[in-house]
This record gives C-alpha cells, sequence and structure tokens, in this order.
C-alpha cells in the first residue's frame, strides 16, 4: 500500500526495488548454504545465481510487457522495472534456460542445482510480493457486496475473509475492493518453502524437492488464477493460459518423480 519506501533527498526508494533486492540476497544466502550440503562449490552456484537472477527478470519483465502491452504507454515504461511489473512464468523460463546453460558448462548434476533452487525460490517469491502488495501489481478480481472502500486491507465474514484496496497511483485499479492475492501467493510460498526445506533433509533422491516445488507452485497459482485480476481466461475454456501451464506443471511434476523415485541407489548411494 505504499509504492515509495521514502524520499532520499529528492530521490524516490520504491518498496517494490527494496523487497526484490532483499527477495534475493535471502535467496543467494540459502543458495550458499544449501550449495555447500550438496558439495558444489560456492563460485559456481554463485555464478549460477547471479545470471539466474539476470535472465528471470528479463524474462520475468519482457513477459509482464507482453502481456501488459496496452500499459505501456511510452518507450521507457517496459524499462521502468523498480516500479513494478514482473511476471512468474516469464522469470520461470528466462532463469530456468540460463541456469540449464550454466550447470551444463559446469557439469553439475542438474537435479542438485534443482533441489537448490527449490528452496531459494519460494521464499524468494514471498519476499517479493510484499513488494507486489505495496506497488499493486498482481492485482485480484473485485470483490463484490463490501462497503468500506478505504485504502487499506480490510475483514469480512465470508470468503475471502479479507481484501484490499489499492490508492490512486498504484498499478491496481484505485479505490475498488479486491481479492488478496498478491497475500495469497505469499502464504502459498510459505508453505512451499518450509516443506522444501523439510524434504531436502528427508529426500531419497536427487530432484525430489524440485519435484515437491513443481507441483505445489502450480497447483497453487491454478487455484489463485481464479481470484486473480490481470490475466484473462481464454474463451470458450474458461482457463487462463497460466492455468494451462500449471497443469503442466503439475502432470510433469509428477511424471518426474515416477521416474526419479525408482532409482534413488544410484542418487545417493
Amino acid at each position: 500500500m505504499h509504492p515509495i519506501l521514502f524520499d532520499l533527498f529528492g530521490l524516490k526508494v520504491y518498496t517494490y526495488g527494496v523487497m526484490a533486492s532483499l527477495a534475493m540476497i535471502v535467496g543467494y544466502l540459502l543458495a550458499i548454504f544449501f550449495a555447500k550440503k550438496e558439495g558444489i562449490e560456492s563460485h559456481k552456484i554463485e555464478n549460477i545465481f547471479l545470471f539466474g537472477i539476470i535472465g528471470a527478470i528479463l524474462g520475468a519483465r519482457l513477459a509482464y510487457v507482453i502481456e501488459h502491452h496496452n500499459e505501456m504507454t511510452s518507450f521507457f515504461n517496459p524499462f521502468e522495472i523498480w516500479q513494478g511489473g514482473l511476471d512468474w512464468f516469464g522469470g520461470l523460463i528466462g532463469g530456468l534456460i540460463t541456469i540449464l546453460a550454466l550447470i551444463k558448462y559446469y557439469n553439475l548434476e542438474p537435479f542438485k542445482v534443482a533441489d537448490i533452487a527449490a528452496i531459494a525460490l519460494p521464499i524468494g517469491q514471498a519476499i517479493g510480493r510484499i513488494g507486489c502488495t505495496s506497488a499493486g501489481c498482481c492485482y485480484g478480481k473485485e470483490v463484490s457486496g463490501v462497503s468500506d472502500l478505504s485504502v487499506g486491507v480490510h475483514l469480512m465474514s465470508k470468503f475471502p475473509y479479507f481484501y484490499m484496496v489499492f490508492p490512486e497511483g498504484a498499478i491496481a485499479p484505485p479505490h475498488v475492493p479486491l481479492y488478496p492475492t498478491e497475500l495469497m501467493d505469499l502464504v502459498f510460498n510459505l508453505f512451499i518453502f518450509l516443506g522444501a526445506i523439510m524434504i531436502f533433509y528427508k529426500k531419497r533422491f536427487d530432484g525430489e524437492v524440485f519435484v515437491f516445488y513443481l507441483f505445489f507452485a502450480g497447483l497453487f497459482r491454478f487455484i489463485e488464477e481464479f481470484y486473480r485480476g490481470v490475466t484473462p481466461p481464454i474463451p470458450g475454456i474458461g482457463l487462463t493460459w497460466n492455468q494451462i501451464v500449471c497443469i503442466g506443471m503439475m502432470i510433469g511434476s509428477i511424471v518426474l518423480w515416477f521416474i526419479l523415485h525408482k532409482k534413488p541407489q544410484e542418487k545417493h548411494g
């Protein structure tokens, strides 16, 4: 609800940018910590993380600009990333392409790196959603049957039990009661993060943490899409393109689990 965190001698510091930076720092520290447990040299995971972040940001911003091209009213709008506007799937694709290239370059076990990423990604995204809440991006659909339209988070007696109203200047429509999809995603990602850590310490094969992440990230985003006000459903199908991708993620994770869990001795023996 506070897109500008503070003003330093005329320089506006955006909450979105601060939260995105914090998300990267926390993700980086976790990646280094769990890489050591997997026996991966720090400098390799540092480079994978750094260039993976760059690839993810470029992919996320490109996907957002394509999806919201009608909102880009000037030449500079696509480059104003500090004001908010990143697409999760675009980031996933951009980051994945970059990371796979570096995994091949360093000749690392792909699923060891994937398990590390499956821990760093959800906590980074959870922190990032605080920035989304402040900027008003990734907002939800309008909630009906409420009367308090003052700016802030409001409780209600029925589902979704609380809603959000953004001020003028936010990316979200101002003074409209909206489903709190940013906060929903924050909670979902915290659940995935905690589950990923628990599975890491008990995993039977490399890739088990990644499979967990892939399935639940797809499931939660599939549910969340019904309440998001950003992406319209595909005519005649009733689902968004993001939900189609989510279905693919869930199916892919199940198939991957059956493939990987058959050879636990080869992975850790």
